[in-house]
């Protein structure tokens, strides 16, 4: 810490020319015997060596040191452990201030600044931006970033994971948006990079490989803890951070990664190259250009396969939601296709269903083609669906079924009746009548009619009377006459008595 100059000065004059002792000027001054002692010394006069007090951790020190010596990185909290089962009776605090004058100082490490041809390198890497909610679903929201070694050409594509799918999406968009790419691509030892690594001895991800091969470029991870080999990726996603995340806002994913798109290509591309600051990158880029790989006349596919199993009902579970499929799927292991915008379930290499892929948690996504088949086919598929819509629209309803059921009480009638209900009153009415029925634990059709009618009529409403006549005309014409009641007047006569 660098002290003021008048503090100095009156530290050179007290020991000067009052002759105060070291501890005297510090207690004067109030600051620390050591920094009257640096200021001494600087001035070229020797360290005033003060009389050494005896200590309770003498007799330990020759001990710790030795420990330390081996094992440099141990807690200090852990060898005060050590030296208290050995006798020792001091302070944890005071212990540790001691041991930090003989805990052993890493030598610092100098790097040599790392310089690259013209189309020679790019380093890839993702950084975190925290998270996205989407319908239901919370998704962590990822930056993949890869940054032209030479120019410093920054790519940045956001995703809502770092899985192997999205890498691949990631390398593919990066070439195709510089029109070529570098010979090296520069890894840290990510997962979708690097599987296994036992010194020299690297596994990489054999799909990572499938890629490299298909562009041919030499993927290379940095050495184990050596960050400073991919300094260049890592000072791009600060930037980011700092330049182009920070107080930004957006609507959904596209809009962000359209915004990333317009920064990259303006006011990151106009920034001053870190290696030549008289020129922009974007002017570096274009001397890079020529020097960077052709693209192969195929991209590479990125699109998501998974097997999946269709259990009883027709749907098939992927990335958190459901999807239908054809009712003669059920019990069938299918494939999954998925890219960002679509999903496609495959039987062998037949295309059985598309779909429109969705982000959000628990979502059902559904071909109405594909549930309509089925409730053609199936009764008891038609009664489930009315119960699934009934409790999407009234909640409540579900637990009028469960008491209704328990009672005994045929569900698939009482579901109907509910429904017509819905269609004539609307769901907040319908909702507070079955209310009102659960209320006199009365869970029947009829008692929740009787409460609708009541309110109506309590507002002085007309009743609902939806008329939906059949298509066919000769039905819609059909006369029908009202008989003569009189005919029925004989069944409440006595019958005869027997002889």
């Amino acid at each position: 810490m660098t002290i003021p100059t008048e503090l100095e000065a009156k530290i050179l004059r007290y020991f000067h020319v009052e002759h105060w002792r070291v501890g005297t000027i510090a207690a004067q001054l109030g600051v620390h015997h050591a920094t009257v002692d640096r200021v001494l010394s600087q001035a070229g006069l020797p360290k005033v060596e003060r009389a050494a007090r005896p200590s309770l951790i003498d007799p330990y020190l020759p001990f710790v040191v030795e420990t330390l010596k081996t094992y440099p990185r141990l807690s200090a909290s852990r060898l005060y452990a050590m030296v208290r089962e050995r006798g020792y009776r001091g302070g944890p605090d005071h212990f540790r201030h001691l041991i930090a004058h003989v805990r052993p100082r890493p030598r610092p490490e100098a790097f040599l600044r790392l310089k690259t041809l013209p189309g020679e390198q790019a380093q890839v890497d993702w950084g975190h931006f925290g998270k996205l909610t989407i319908g239901r679903a919370t998704r962590t929201l990822m930056a993949f970033v890869m940054v032209l070694s030479f120019s410093r050409a920054v790519f940045l594509r956001f995703f809502l994971d770092a899985q192997m799918a999205n890498f691949l999406r990631g390398h593919v968009a990066a070439f195709e948006h510089w029109g070529g790419l570098p010979r090296v691509l520069l890894y840290d030892n990510l997962k979708s990079a690097v599987l296994e690594r036992q010194g020299e001895a690297i596994r990489f991800h054999p799909t990572l490989l499938e890629l490299a091969s298909h562009y041919r470029f030499e993927p290379r991870p940095v050495a184990v803890a050596r960050g400073n080999e991919k300094g260049r990726v890592e000072r791009a996603i600060r930037y980011i951070r700092d330049s182009f995340f920070a107080a930004r806002t957006f609507s959904d994913l596209a809009d962000l990664n359209a915004q990333a798109d317009t920064w990259c290509q303006g006011q990151a591309a106009d920034r001053p190259c870190p290696e030549d600051r008289a020129r922009s990158v974007r002017a570096v880029f274009e001397q890079e250009r020529a020097h960077l790989l052709d693209l192969p006349p195929v991209p590479f596919p990125t699109d998501e396969q998974v097997a999946v199993s269709v259990g009883k009902t027709p749907y098939v579970r992927f990335d958190r939601n459901d999807y239908s499929v054809p009712h003669t799927q059920v019990r069938r292991t299918l494939t999954v296709v998925a890219s960002l915008e679509q999903v496609r379930v495959l039987d062998g290499a037949t295309v059985i269903a598309t779909h429109a892929r969705t982000f959000d948690a628990g979502a059902q996504v559904e071909d109405p083609a594909h549930v309509a088949e089925l409730v053609a086919r199936k009764r008891a598929a038609r009664q489930h669906r009315g119960q699934d819509y009934l409790a999407q629209a009234v909640p409540i309803s579900a637990t009028l079924l469960i008491k209704a059921a328990e009672r005994g009480e045929p569900l698939g009638s009482l579901t109907a009746a509910l429904l017509r209900l819905l269609d004539s009153y609307g769901a907040a009415e319908l909702t507070a009548g079955i209310e009102e029925a659960l209320a006199r634990e009365v869970p029947h059709q009829n008692a929740v009619r009787l409460a609708l009618e009541r309110r109506r009529e309590a507002r002085g409403l007309p009743p609902p009377t939806p008329v939906v006549l059949p298509a066919d005309r000769r039905v819609r014409e059909v006369v029908v006459r009202t008989p003569a009641l009189g005919d029925y007047d004989h069944l409440h006569d006595d019958p005869p008595k027997e002889v």
